[in-house]
């Protein structure tokens, strides 16, 4: 099939990738078509398949991609030596870096069960990898007595779920900033994670 004119292997493959994320986010994974992510993009049905072979691996793409660039954030972070300052610092990062990317967090959470068995191991591995972060903060503090969580997993899990959380109803035009919330998030984590 001819390419629309106009169309670019450069510009095109971005815009199926944002196309494809905007409309599942918006009617989730089973209700959206290779032909609706086409007419997004303004281009025919079967010219999609240049840019992927499937529906199947534009989502795992779109989740490996936020994930690879989750993580490579992340760990260009500074190590700060207190466990307190990590675990605020980690708070802070995760909060302002969601924060930015709704879709992008909401198609990584709620569309995981979409995956084939073999692309659901993949991106696990990956989200597994951005909690080990968390989790060697949390084993640090609590190895020097200033956390106290009697199980690491389930801490590290119930404080992402919480500063995932704020993607949903965060927005810009309301009575607190971007800053303001990350600081009041990281408070409370750090008095969740603290020894008393």
């Amino acid at each position: 099939m001819a390419r629309t004119a106009g169309s670019h292997a450069e510009t095109t493959g971005p815009r199926v990738r944002a196309a494809a994320q905007r409309l599942i986010a918006r009617h989730g994974y089973a209700a959206v078509s290779m032909r609706q992510i086409a007419a997004e993009v303004g281009v025919q049905a079967g010219a999609l398949y240049l840019y992927t072979p499937d529906k199947q691996t534009l989502l795992f793409d779109l989740m490996r991609l936020h994930m690879e660039e989750l993580l490579a954030a992340c760990e260009a972070l500074p190590e700060p030596c207190d466990p307190r300052a990590a675990l605020a610092q980690f708070a802070r990062f995760h909060i302002g870096y969601h924060i930015d990317r709704p879709e992008a967090v909401f198609i990584a959470y709620m569309e995981l069960r979409n995956l084939s068995p073999e692309n659901f191991a993949v991106i696990e591995g990956l989200r597994r990898r951005y909690e080990e972060r968390l989790e060697a903060i949390l084993r640090a503090g609590t190895a020097v007595g200033v956390f106290a969580l009697p199980d690491l997993r389930l801490a590290t899990r119930a404080i992402i779920a919480m500063l995932t959380g704020v993607t949903h109803w965060f927005r810009d035009m309301g009575p607190m900033g971007r800053d303001e919330v990350a600081d009041q998030y990281a408070e409370m984590v750090l008095k969740t994670a603290s020894a008393r």
